[in-house]
């Protein structure tokens, strides 16, 4: 351990803020499967994906050997406004809960769109913008990753518009009004504006929507609007890349004062906090460097790493978008409505899944009223109103707190906590008010949706 004093909250300087993403992929032993043509089976082309996602957007995605990516000027001078993120030691909790153990949090909620999102929305934006287009679509579940597009969008005078998930249209409409605010249109999903919503609510008139169909609403206004692409907050390779900004300034300003980390825990939906979070961390275990536990959370009614199958499958529920190898649940799984948690993705990000299936993480399911007593917990002791998706990664980090507490070892565990839950308060009541339930799928339900995998 250094000699110099650590700080309550550990701030890198702004000319120590990284000007380069890190590609995991390029140090991979095993590298992720590539996305599929639904229709020949194939790996996807550049020039098939054109129609979908910005130009340099698809090079990011195919690339699997390029280690790092220089960060556009104007995207370094966005960042400056809420980057360098605080490292904070939660000195706090850990008197609470009288461990041992050293707990540490990097906070991404100190931006207007309330969460980590912005790092990659941002970045997707420029990327339109620079290509001369008139806007973009996109899905959202809880909203961060609308709210944050919106606000990026109107940075650079781009059109945007959202497919958000119905139950999270009607439940959340202060995220709905923030994005309306900076300009965004946002429609419930599935809609009736597409003909893959329509064809949803065909089948499945009582639908509270998913990601899955949200996605395929935005992928189809995209491919058929001129000047428009396709942009998404998760799970792909270019998300993780943009989002690796996170895990390389905690690894900094843990360098900075020689502290090492033994557990690094992150919430897990799509991928993008988790994939961001670890990556640096990862490529020393990966090269043999330190031998991390890194632990990912998901929530019990959306469980894809913990019970999901290991396969490709498609990443929309209107089967019009590229198949992915990933663990999921089957496109067609949609959890339950009175899930509030987030993380509602059917499945995760293919690097990731390669990662969990090589044995080098770890990933735990957690029910949601124990998300949310974590999150009250946490609030009540260090200040801040968590975001429901990042307090599945709180709830595990008490838990490995508690463990250390039993045992007796000094561990550091080291936590992402993606953003505030000030527009989840309706969440929240349902957990004050004894309303919240916990749903958890059955083998029967999962497996049904199993069944309709594609055939490879």
């Amino acid at each position: 351990m250094s000699n110099k004093t650590i700080p309550y909250k550990i701030y890198l300087e702004e000319n120590e803020m990284p000007k380069a993403w890190y590609n995991l992929r390029a140090d991979m032993k095993n590298k992720p499967a590539p996305l599929l043509n639904p229709s020949t089976k194939q790996p996807m082309t550049k020039d098939e994906l054109k129609g979908v996602f910005c130009d340099e957007l698809i090079t990011q995605e195919l690339d699997d050997t390029t280690p790092y990516f220089e960060i556009p000027k104007e995207i370094l001078e966005f960042y400056k406004m809420y980057r360098p993120s605080p490292l904070v030691r939660a000195y706090r909790l850990e008197e609470k809960l009288n461990t041992p153990a050293k707990i540490y949090y990097k906070f991404e909620g100190n931006n207007t769109s309330g969460s980590h999102k912005l790092n990659s929305a941002i970045a997707q934006a420029y990327y339109a913008k620079k290509q001369g287009l008139k806007g973009v679509t996109t899905e959202t579940g809880a909203g961060q990753w609308g709210s944050a597009l919106s606000m990026a969008c109107s940075y650079f005078d781009l059109d945007c518009k959202v497919y958000m998930v119905k139950v999270s249209y009607e439940q959340k409409p202060f995220r709905r009004e923030v994005m309306r605010t900076y300009g965004a249109s946002v429609t419930p999903s599935p809609s009736t504006e597409t003909e893959v919503g329509r064809k949803i609510l065909a089948t499945h008139p009582q639908t509270t929507g998913s990601l899955g169909c949200a996605i395929s609403e935005a992928v189809e206004k995209a491919t058929t609007t001129e000047g428009y692409r396709y942009v998404l907050g998760s799970v792909l390779n270019q998300v993780l890349l943009h989002q690796s900004i996170i895990g390389l300034e905690t690894k900094a300003a843990l360098d900075k004062y020689s502290i090492i980390a033994d557990i690094i825990i992150g919430c897990a939906g799509g991928g993008s906090n988790l994939g961001g979070l670890i990556a640096p961390f990862m490529k020393e275990k990966i090269k043999g460097e330190r031998n991390y536990r890194i632990i990912a959370v998901e929530p019990a009614s959306c469980p894809s790493l913990t019970r999901g199958k290991y396969a490709y499958d498609f990443c929309d529920t209107g089967m019009i978008c590229p198949l992915a190898k990933m663990y999921t649940l089957g496109s067609n799984y949609i959890p339950a409505p009175n899930h509030a948690g987030g993380l509602r993705y059917h499945g995760m990000s293919s690097t990731l899944s390669q990662l969990y299936d090589d044995g080098l993480m770890e990933a735990v399911s957690v029910k949601q009223t124990d998300v949310f007593k974590a999150a009250e917990e946490f609030a009540r002791i260090e200040g801040i109103l968590p975001a429901p998706e990042s307090s599945h990664a709180i709830k595990v980090a008490i838990d490995e707190a508690l463990k250390c507490k039993e045992t007796g070892e000094e561990k550091t565990i080291v936590f992402g906590l993606t953003g505030t839950g000030y527009f989840d308060m309706a969440a929240y009541g349902k957990y004050h008010d004894g309303l919240m339930e916990n749903y958890i799928p059955s083998d029967e339900e999962i497996n049904n949706s199993l069944l309709q995998l594609p055939t490879i």
